[in-house]
């Protein structure tokens, strides 16, 4: 009885291996760092309740007022993709999709950024570098969508 336990203790353990195997290295260290700005999107939402003024930027979004809608936005995206990071990393069974849902999200919001400067009179185009990154992560978290959901 108590080997069987261990055995299957020893099996779960294997598994959630499997899976973090599945993401690559630079993923992983993405991940890492996408939890710490996770953390500091959340102090932003806190600091935003107290008008508390300072630089926030993602996307190719910008503000100077975190309470604006623009900078709440950012701290959404801050606080999402570090949720997202941390159910990578912690292996949970929706992981994937959650991430290829922030990959979308990252995407739209990249090319929107990019093409709001054709609408107005004074236009500027910036193409934007995250793409190179979302794009990528994007692919491999569909390709690896089914061994992940496999592996539970």
């Amino acid at each position: 009885m108590e080997q069987e336990q261990l055995v299957l203790e020893s099996l779960e353990r294997e598994i959630l291996i499997q899976r973090r195997k599945l993401l690559p290295i630079w993923i992983r260290i993405f991940i890492w760092i996408f939890i710490v700005f996770g953390v500091l999107g959340l102090l932003g939402f806190i600091a935003a309740l107290f008008s508390a003024r300072f630089e926030a930027s993602f996307y190719g979004l910008q503000t100077n007022d975190p309470s604006s809608g623009v900078g709440l936005f950012i701290c959404f995206l801050f606080v999402f993709k570090g949720f997202v990071a941390a159910a990578l990393w912690t292996e949970k069974d929706w992981a994937v999709d959650l991430g290829i849902a922030d990959a979308i999200l990252g995407i739209a919001v990249c090319l929107t950024v990019m093409i709001l400067p054709f609408t107005g009179s004074d236009f500027e185009f910036s193409f934007r570098l995250e793409l190179l990154l979302l794009i990528p992560y994007l692919i491999k978290l569909l390709n690896i969508r089914n061994r992940w959901k496999e592996a539970s």
